[in-house]
């Protein structure tokens, strides 16, 4: 997993509030286990209407995505977070998340913000001209516009973005904890190691 430390550039100013994961990605989407190529599904009922952010050169390519309230909502489908990292999306913000899509995104390396409304409100206009700047170390949003809003964020969770840490390199991370104990557990317990292969 890719650190994730500031995330600067476009925002698609979607706002669309109650956007659950067939939204995201529709469910003949997901008889696949790569995670590649799901990005051209993302949004693909939303990207058939002429004029959708999705499709428009003006964000293209950005790496921000402000939504609207319980945003990813309806099944638990990993697949959806594929999708938005496969699209490029690094950071969503919205006033709330379904607790299961937060959690698929965190596992994906997404960063999920949550913020007022208002704050919603002010990014979805300033999206549409300029760039936001998402600051994970600070826990901050702010855009040129001396705009600063704080999020929360569970203390492990912003750990393991910062490092680009999933569970593999959580695991990887006490390498020397688990050598220590499989060497203890070979010197006070032989026969429970295997044997070697002459």
């Amino acid at each position: 997993m890719e650190k994730l430390t500031t995330v600067e550039g476009g925002a698609y100013p979607f706002g669309m509030k109650n956007v659950d994961t067939d939204i995201v990605i529709p469910a003949h989407w997901l008889k696949t286990i790569s995670r590649n190529g799901l990005g051209k599904g993302a949004f693909e009922v939303l990207r058939k209407e002429p004029g959708n952010v999705f499709d428009d050169p003006a964000y293209a390519g950005s790496p921000i995505l402000i939504a609207g309230d319980n945003f990813g909502c309806g099944s638990s489908r990993e697949h959806a977070a594929w999708a938005l990292g496969d699209l490029g999306i690094k950071v969503v913000i919205a006033p709330s998340f379904s607790d299961i899509f937060s959690g698929n995104a965190f596992n994906n390396g997404i960063l999920t913000v949550v913020l007022p409304q208002e704050a919603v409100d002010r990014l979805l206009e300033v999206a549409k001209t300029d760039p936001i700047h998402v600051d994970l170390e600070a826990q901050t949003v702010t855009t040129q516009f001396q705009d600063r809003f704080s999020f929360e964020i569970d203390p492990f969770r912003k750990h393991c973005l910062l490092g680009g840490l999933d569970e593999i390199g959580l695991t990887l991370g006490e390498a020397d904890v688990i050598d220590s104990y499989e060497a203890k557990v070979a010197q006070d317990r032989p026969w429970i190691a295997p044997a070697a292969v002459a």
